[in-house]
């Protein structure tokens, strides 16, 4: 069986430096090639007009510059765009466009599926099956920016890693993602506008905040040690105290702090008690609070908690100066809010995600036994 080309898009300027030096090419070329994958998102070699011929001629030749294939694109009432990707290998993920007034954001994900297992997260329900490249990362960057330009919306502004998966699970090839979205010569973006959504893993918090510290988000939910074990599994592992620390010695840039991920569950997580306990947790921290309405999907029992009760969190939260805004999920009728996204088809919405994994494993068994048949 021949061997798979590498893919460009996986390449940093670091590494098409070394390539280049092999290939005994001029040491600019490297330059070139970043700044025309990165900056100018072109992924036709022949279209590198600074480069000579045969340096474009080895590029198509030993180079795989294909885009993940837009499976379906679904768009939300409230004008946020669902795109679910298939990779060379037939893997489905799904990333977020959601434009504002001021801002064009970006919801990525980094894995297909979520090892996490958190009890309000569909994308936990469907399993996990493997890691995103870096460059099928920051492909979906290129894939948000070439509709925007479609439709003169202009560009990316902000890059939340809160799509599928748990980022830190898939710390190397998040971070060379992250170190391209900020580089001047590759998409330009501020280390301000790019936030890296974590349920907590510890060791790579801390190795996070040497590496590369862009903005963190905890997904956090409960500052109660009992229920959080039951809520996310990755508690067990790293408790409260263990998040806390690491937290308190993150170099969050001073402005924004760190935003604490809330959803509201009626009856789980939103007394008076839990408040006044995640107010406990945050103390000496620079810290924003999003407390978001838990959404539904299908297969889940758990409701959002009812007016009443947020405001009465919210408003024991900014009586001790915790800015706590309520945030409504964007894209929620298709499938797109916080906590919402499994790779379905606009057909496969209403089914559980468990029950769709298990339907795609029968379909493929099938397939191949027909494949063996012919």
């Amino acid at each position: 069986m021949a061997m798979m080309k590498p893919q460009a898009l996986d390449f940093s300027l670091e590494d098409w430096k070394r390539w280049c030096s092999l290939k005994h090419l001029p040491s600019f070329a490297a330059n070139q090639i970043y700044q025309w994958i990165f900056g100018k998102h072109i992924l036709d070699p022949q279209f590198f007009s600074n480069l000579p011929q045969p340096i474009r001629l080895q590029l198509i030749e030993q180079w795989r510059w294909q885009l993940p294939i837009i499976d379906a694109h679904l768009i939300s009432q409230d004008e946020s765009e669902k795109f679910l990707l298939k990779t060379s290998d037939n893997m489905l993920f799904e990333m977020v466009l959601m434009p504002y007034e001021n801002r064009v954001t970006l919801c990525i994900s980094s894995q297909v599926g979520c090892k996490m297992g958190c009890t309000f997260c569909q994308t936990g329900k469907m399993g996990f099956k493997r890691n995103l490249s870096s460059g099928e990362i920051l492909s979906q960057l290129i894939i948000a920016n070439k509709r925007l330009k479609e439709t003169d919306r202009g560009k990316i502004t902000n890059v939340v890693f809160m799509g599928m998966g748990e980022p830190l699970d898939n710390y190397d090839m998040v971070v060379k993602a992250c170190s391209i979205m900020i580089d001047p010569q590759g998409f330009g973006l501020s280390h301000c506008r790019v936030t890296i959504s974590t349920a907590g893993l510890v060791p790579e918090i801390r190795k996070l905040g040497k590496d590369l510290p862009v903005r963190l988000a905890i997904s956090l939910h409960t500052a109660d040690e009992e229920k959080r074990n039951r809520m996310m599994p990755i508690n067990r592992t790293y408790g409260l105290a263990l998040l806390k620390e690491a937290l308190l010695e993150y170099p969050a840039p001073k402005r924004y702090g760190i935003t604490f991920e809330y959803v509201m569950i009626e009856g789980v997580n939103d007394s008076i008690q839990d408040a006044r306990k995640l107010a406990r947790f945050l103390h000496g921290l620079k810290a924003k609070v999003n407390l978001i309405p838990i959404n539904h999907f299908p297969g889940m029992a758990m409701r959002a908690s009812d007016a009443e009760r947020i405001r009465q969190f919210q408003t024991y939260l900014t009586d001790r100066s915790i800015p706590a805004p309520v945030r409504y999920s964007r894209g929620q009728d298709i499938s797109g809010g916080c906590g919402q996204l499994a790779a379905k088809h606009k057909d496969e919405l209403h089914l559980d995600p468990r029950v769709l994994s298990h339907k795609r494993r029968q379909d493929l068994t099938s397939e191949v036994q027909a494949t063996t048949k012919t």
